[in-house]
């Protein structure tokens, strides 16, 4: 280091002393140390070193805060604005759930192209988890029938980044987050066959409606070969344990028909 760059660092730690002894230094009168941080007084042994500012513009200090809860909680909401502000103007939609691993050359992604194709020609826009398999082709469906397409990604560990169907794309890091805005834009949900994803949203939203936290939700299962386990297991296990009741089942629908599901939502919707 220079000669002058040593005195400069030595003046500027010795004004810092100055400084801070003098922020600590009892006020005339009073026999304690006192330091107002705006509207907070601190006294004697409470008293902190540096100003408020200081402790921001100081590009020196410990970076574990961005690691913390209270770090944490300002990114969620950041989160939860981000979404709003980007779907609050959508206008009618609903979510189409399904597997990220269904081949393009697979029945699935026919029968998924084929719905959002007919949602977007029954104006709705077509809400999917932005990747690939039955998503994607719920996304170009509706793309081919000029309608809007939205995605909302998540960040994953492989990571997968959004389907070029997507005209309305966000990335959410908390799951959480991105099922709210699933349910709080769409006005009911088709779901494809898919895996533990997609059942983790199925049966969400399945508990949001027998709950009645939202109302005039229709939920429709595509492809009753694949569905039928399930809602056999849900008759002849929950309902018959007594763990749901038999009404549950009017909870959602079953149908192989691209017409019929849309109908069942727009019936709901508009009923």
């Amino acid at each position: 280091m220079s000669t002058a760059r040593r005195d400069t660092s030595n003046a500027q730690e010795a004004a810092a002393a100055a400084n801070e002894a003098a922020e600590r230094s009892s006020p005339p009168g009073q026999g304690w140390p006192e330091r107002h941080t705006g509207p907070v007084v601190r006294r004697r042994d409470q008293v902190q070193a540096g100003t408020t500012d200081q402790r921001l513009l100081d590009s020196r200090g410990p970076s574990e805060w961005v690691h913390g809860d209270p770090w944490r909680v300002m990114r969620i909401q950041s989160e939860f604005v981000e979404g709003f502000g980007a779907l609050a103007e959508l206008g009618p939609a609903v979510s189409v759930f399904g597997s990220a691993r269904t081949p393009v050359d697979s029945v699935e992604y026919a029968a998924g192209i084929a719905i959002g194709r007919a949602l977007a020609e029954a104006g709705f826009a077509v809400i999917t988890g932005g990747g690939p398999g039955a998503m994607e082709a719920a996304n170009k469906g509706a793309g081919e029938a000029g309608g809007v397409s939205v995605g909302l990604g998540i960040e994953l560990p492989f990571e997968q980044g959004l389907n070029p169907y997507v005209d309305i794309g966000v990335n959410f890091r908390y799951f959480f987050v991105r099922k709210t805005m699933f349910v709080k834009y769409a006005r009911g949900f088709v779901v494809l066959p898919g895996g533990f994803g997609t059942l983790d949203e199925l049966f969400e939203a399945i508990t949001l409606v027998q709950t009645k936290k939202v109302t005039r939700f229709p939920i429709v299962l595509f492809g009753t070969a694949y569905w039928s386990g399930l809602v056999d297991w849900v008759r002849g296990t929950l309902i018959a344990g007594g763990k749901a009741s038999a009404a549950d089942l009017e909870l959602f629908h079953l149908t192989d028909d691209v017409d019929e599901a849309v109908a069942l939502v727009t019936k709901e919707t508009e009923g």
